[in-house]
């Protein structure tokens, strides 16, 4: 089964998957990735991860045009992004922007975008990062929680890029912000192994040098 998968099985098989079918994501399989996601920690146990699952044509498709303008201007040649890094060739670059340009294409026809957001006990300012440690452990849970359950999904902050638009797209009050998308769906493609660096590459003993 799939939602028998070990932990370290799924964390090491956890893709990013932005090719999702349009078939619908029933609503119990959706409120059981809300839920595993409230698992997770928060500062002072204060649970202020609050969650809004996109499903209505008309929202997504507003929510999709902005992801759009945000992609489009990621991929323009002068956008200052990078063509190649050390551990990802140009080639698997590449691929990993075409993904993001379909999409991009194909948001609106997802069916479900789940916007991870956290609400403060007073307004908050555009770029204010406390929350994003209570915000974010519940976004890995969540997407654990699709993979094992056999759907795709993958975070991305461009379609929340242009704030005052998402937010009154969203209707968000002004003690809550929105951290990221979250696309839910069947993938398209098959699911396998990610490709990291090597943790000999990534950790230092004691200090740094």
């Amino acid at each position: 089964m799939a939602d028998e998968m070990g932990v370290f099985e799924t964390m090491y098989n956890c893709r990013a998957m932005r090719r999702l079918t349009p078939t619908p994501v029933p609503e119990e399989t959706l409120l059981k990735l809300i839920d595993a996601a409230n698992q997770a920690p928060t500062g002072s146990n204060a649970q202020g991860a609050r969650w809004i699952v996109v499903r209505d044509a008309e929202q997504r498709a507003r929510l999709a045009a902005l992801n759009k303008a945000a992609v489009t201007a990621y991929a323009a040649p002068d956008s200052g992004r990078a063509g190649a890094l050390p551990h990802q060739d140009a080639d698997k670059r590449a691929r990993m922007l075409k993904s993001v340009l379909w999409q991009a294409e194909h948001m609106q026809d997802i069916p479900a975008l789940v916007i991870a957001c956290y609400e403060f006990e007073r307004p908050v300012a555009a770029g204010q990062a406390m929350g994003g440690g209570s915000i974010w452990p519940a976004v890995q849970n969540l997407l654990l929680a699709a993979r094992a359950l056999g759907l795709g999904a993958a975070p991305t902050t461009l379609g929340l890029a242009n704030r005052e638009a998402a937010r009154e797209v969203l209707a968000l009050p002004d003690n809550v912000e929105a951290f990221c998308l979250i696309p839910v769906g069947y993938p398209m493609g098959k699911f396998g192994p990610v490709t990291r660096l090597p943790v000999e590459q990534t950790v230092h003993w004691d200090r740094w040098g």
